[in-house]
């Protein structure tokens, strides 16, 4: 099980983040939910659980981007891995940080349009 966590994104970037790993790997959330904001002046994490036991990259034009939302991957260190690899298929990343323990990892990854 990974956790992914987004800040810095518009609702609309986290919509396409995880509709691009919801292609990919199985998810804790419906196939359909548009992430929800709230009223109030707070920064938004969106958050999502998936299960790549089986994965597959994504295929086509990437998606497009907003901004460049920052996403924090938690998890199994094979499965953390799985998802990088979905999202540098579909996005340009960049690696901010990696930590690591004996059954987990974190890594936080910035992410942008993919220029062809």
């Amino acid at each position: 099980m990974v956790t992914v966590s987004l800040t810095g994104a518009s609702k609309e970037d986290a919509a396409t983040v995880f509709s691009v790993l919801r292609t990919a790997v199985p998810t804790d959330r419906p196939s359909d939910p548009v992430p929800q904001e709230q009223t109030e002046d707070h920064p938004a994490v969106w958050t999502a659980q998936f299960e790549p036991a089986q994965h597959r990259v994504p295929t086509g034009p990437p998606p497009p981007l907003e901004g460049s939302p920052t996403a924090t991957l938690q998890g199994d260190h094979v499965a953390v891995d799985q998802l990088c690899e979905v999202l540098s298929a579909a996005f340009a990343v960049h690696k901010r940080g990696t930590a690591s323990g004996d059954q987990e990892q974190e890594v936080d990854l910035q992410l942008r349009t993919k220029r062809q």
